[in-house]
């Protein structure tokens, strides 16, 4: 193992960009830009983040994630380097590989489609498309099938590598969202099912389906990681960092294991080995072993702290972990593990789709996988900030920079020009996804509102007291739904919400909803429905006296708090943003356009088109820079700066 501090500064010297040598580009924004000019401060955040991998012989082919294009590298073992690449010019990501023979299977998601790459010619083709959102999971069966399981719904395909054609066997459990693993052998197929957990066996001649999940564990939430050998079942189960356990002669013997590392949560990928069943945990990043025959629970250590495992292999006797930009490898004969950072070792980084901007004046932070890219405008150089997990959302108050971090709901705080960022707290109470932060200058609270795990009901409201170090979660806030959007002023945060719960979950509303929660009291005051039809309210802003929001219609609408009810409408661009109010006007983005607001007439127009900007998740994001004379955006996935005069 390799302490925490160590993998940090190794991480963020590997996958961030060259440093960008000092240019006039990266200078302070001048009084004589007009407004609407647009400076280029090169890639937002550039990174290498796997998702899946397979060996064939002595090679190791990991697939990349949030890339464009995404690429397969060839990291060969005996020579301990990536030696070559491979476009995969479609979707935005890989989280699917299998292995037949020689050729290697890849799915991609959004779009879900099939490629083979042959090892031996180094050629990639299309296998086959898919109308499903995602192909979370990908698996061969001895005879050469290759099985997928899917998203929105959750279903099962088969794709016959013979003849190129492709059977889809259903859903695995009607009314379920997510297949996220699968499994084969000679007979069944099996589909680990979520939101709520499912282990189906699904006969490969007939398509007849059964649950194996014994009804004791029907109220888990999902069977997200799987292996099978010729005797034994093994999936791990969220959110309770269960490893389940099942003999395929008798599914009815099951053994639960529970991950014993303080606060684990999710078991990420499973492995069975030699007698052994193999799994890791997050968000600890533990690597645990449970032998089939003893029943004996080994805890074999950390590779990378906080690491998400997205594969465990064998290969010639040892296992490999695939994590974000690195390979770990056990070897049971010694008990040691080894971490090979794939980036020093030739494989690609590229600009990946940015989370999240935020600018605290002298530098900008670009949130992506593992971490943030930290601009200095002044010298153009780009550092990486590591982190175990995304940043979603950042604030600086009092010299700190407070980032929200998926997964675990955490909140992490930086000063600038220290290497590392430090844990505030995670949230807890089933909370996954922070969605913005907000600061309170009479309460002295940073308010976080949080979307749920997948599958599970109510979004929660975090305070956290920077001079009394206390962390406070409320949740339900507002029942049914996530709070999205956040703003604070005189001891009330006013919320704006999302009517999707966690992931997987059908919406039980029909209208985001404004709502006001009283900090000092910690009681929801009031809550209205300000935009019929809206999935989201996407921003808050205050001007003077009014509080004005932008909602996922594209429309932005002035609240008068004192009144309580919506003074005037306005629709403006595409789909809703980031909003800010700086003075008498206001800006905000679709992420293809930034408009200006006049609040006095309220009229918008458009001061900057066609950033086509390539956000994660398609939610387009924004920063105001503390002057008010810039406004940082992405412009497909470059970083840029827009000149505004706040008038």
């Amino acid at each position: 193992m390799i302490p925490r501090r160590r993998f940090l500064q190794a991480a963020a010297a590997t996958t961030a960009a060259a440093t960008l040598l000092p240019s006039p580009a990266h200078a302070a924004p001048t009084r004589r830009d007009p407004e609407g000019t647009v400076t280029g401060l090169g890639p937002a955040s550039v990174a290498s983040p796997l998702g899946n991998g397979e060996f064939v012989g002595g090679v190791l082919y990991a697939g990349s994630r949030g890339l464009s294009p995404n690429v397969v590298g060839a990291y060969d073992l005996a020579k301990d380097s990536v030696t070559a690449h491979f476009d995969i010019p479609t979707g935005i990501g890989v989280w699917a590989m299998a292995s037949v023979g020689t050729d290697v299977y890849i799915g991609t998601h959004s779009r879900s489609d099939l490629y083979r790459l042959d090892t031996t010619t180094g050629q990639v083709t299309k296998a086959a498309s898919y109308s499903d959102h995602f192909i979370w999971t990908m698996a061969a069966s001895p005879d050469g099938k290759v099985y997928l399981g899917t998203s929105e719904p959750g279903r099962v395909h088969e794709y016959d590598p013979a003849t190129g054609a492709s059977r889809d066997l259903g859903e695995a459990v009607p009314g379920e969202a997510y297949v996220r693993s699968i499994q084969a052998d000679e007979r069944y197929v099996y589909a680990g099912v979520g939101a709520n957990a499912h282990l189906v066996a699904i006969d490969r001649a007939t398509g007849e389906k059964h649950d194996l999940l014994p009804p004791a564990l029907a109220d888990r939430d999902w069977v997200s990681s799987m292996h099978v050998s010729a005797t034994h079942i093994a999936g791990g189960m969220n959110s309770l960092a269960e490893l389940l356990v099942l003999d395929k002669a008798d599914p009815s013997a099951y053994k639960v294991v529970k991950a014993t590392a303080p606060g684990e949560k999710y078991i990420v990928s499973v492995l069975i080995h030699d007698g052994w069943v193999y799994f890791a945990g997050r968000p600890t990043g533990t690597l645990y072993r449970y032998e089939l025959a003893g029943g004996k629970l080994e805890v074999l250590g950390v590779p990378y702290f906080e690491a998400a495992t997205h594969r465990l292999l064998a290969h010639e006797g040892r296992v490999y972990g695939v994590q974000d930009n690195a390979v770990f490898v056990y070897d049971p004969a010694t008990g040691t593990l080894d971490y090979r950072n794939l980036v020093q070792r030739g494989f690609r980084s590229a600009p990946e789709e940015p989370m999240s901007v935020h600018s605290d004046g002298r530098r900008v932070y670009v949130g992506g996988k593992s971490g943030a890219d930290v601009h200095d405008l002044a010298t153009g150089k780009v550092t990486r900030l590591a982190i175990p997990g995304e940043p979603k959302t950042l604030l600086t108050v009092g010299g700190l920079t407070y980032l929200g971090v998926y997964t675990q709901a955490a909140l992490y705080r930086h000063r600038a020009g220290q290497p590392e960022a430090e844990l505030v707290a995670r949230t807890g109470n089933q909370q996954d996804r922070p969605r913005d932060l907000a600061y309170d200058t009479r309460t002295g609270l940073l308010v976080m509102p949080t979307q749920p795990e997948p599958g599970h009901m109510n979004g929660a409201l975090s305070l956290y007291s920077p001079r009394k170090g206390t962390y406070e979660t409320y949740r339900p806030v507002v029942e049914r739904q996530t709070v999205y959007s956040v703003a604070a002023r005189h001891g009330v945060a006013y919320l704006g919400t999302l009517t999707q719960e966690g992931l997987g979950l059908p919406p039980v509303t029909t209208t985001a909803r404004l709502a006001a929660f009283d900090l000092v009291r910690r009681t929801l005051l009031w809550q209205v429905e300000p935009v019929p039809g809206a999935r989201s309210v996407t921003s808050l802003s205050f001007g003077a006296t009014l509080l004005y929001g932008m909602a996922s219609t594209g429309d932005v609408f002035e609240f008068d708090p004192r009144r309580g009810k919506v003074t005037r409408t306005l629709k403006v661009g595409a789909k809703g943003g980031e909003l800010f109010v700086t003075g008498r006007v206001a800006y905000c983005s679709d992420g293809d356009r930034i408009y200006k607001i006049d609040l006095a007439s309220f009229t918008a127009k458009v001061i900057v088109e066609g950033l086509a900007g390539q956000w994660f998740g398609g939610e387009p994001k924004l920063a105001l820079d503390p002057s008010h004379r810039a406004l940082y955006a992405v412009r497909g996935r470059d970083l840029v700066r827009v000149a505004i005069d706040g008038r």
